[in-house]
């Protein structure tokens, strides 16, 4: 699929040489804050520059119910990306009502990987967006939506402007809703699998 209306102005930088690109602004955002039943407050974080464990994504995986695979080559997809986006539920006691602006009480915090989407690229025009996942008990919030957007712009503040992503049939409607579309001008992906 390929992200419609993605003409960007052309702009001569100053030539760099590899060792100098621009890696992707870390970001952090929170997208939803909600207090609990127990007083506890609930931030949905997503950043675009924490750190995964494969452990943990490995378990959210099998929450989605995608096929084990190796944890070292997952490893090395994540070290290999461009960008690796999460989101995480971090559960806080605040002294306060539940607020970005509140004082935290001391070590009472908890924090789970809920979703998680990584970018490819040559870092010039081109990037795909691969393994986008939302735990079950997170879906249907708009968590999903927010995650790619956020991805989706900050491939756009590095000047990409061609982005690609694979889906599934049953996501596909996803997808187009956020403005992704399946083989504009007839342009077709090609596969070549290992014959074995």
């Amino acid at each position: 699929m390929f992200l419609k209306n993605n003409t960007s102005q052309l702009m001569e930088p100053p030539l760099t040489s590899v060792e100098e690109e621009d890696e992707p602004v870390p970001q952090e955002i929170i997208l939803l804050e909600r207090t609990q039943p127990d007083g506890t407050c609930e931030q949905i974080v997503f950043s675009s520059a924490a750190e995964v464990d494969v452990y943990e994504l490995q378990a959210l995986c099998d929450k989605v119910g995608w096929p084990r695979r190796p944890l070292s080559k997952v490893a090395a997809s994540l070290r290999n990306s461009f960008m690796v986006a999460t989101l995480h539920s971090v559960i806080r006691l605040f002294d306060t009502e539940c607020t970005s602006r509140s004082s935290l009480t001391e070590g009472k915090e908890s924090k789970q990987l809920i979703g998680m989407a990584r970018a490819t690229s040559d870092h010039a025009f081109n990037a795909t967006i691969w393994d986008v996942l939302v735990d079950p008990s997170y879906q249907g919030q708009g968590l999903g939506k927010a995650l790619i957007e956020q991805v989706v712009r900050a491939l756009l503040r590095q000047d990409i402007g061609n982005i690609t992503l694979f889906a599934d049939n049953k996501v596909v409607d996803f997808y187009k809703n956020l403005g992704f579309e399946a083989d504009p001008d007839g342009i077709k992906g090609m596969f070549w699998y290992p014959r074995y």
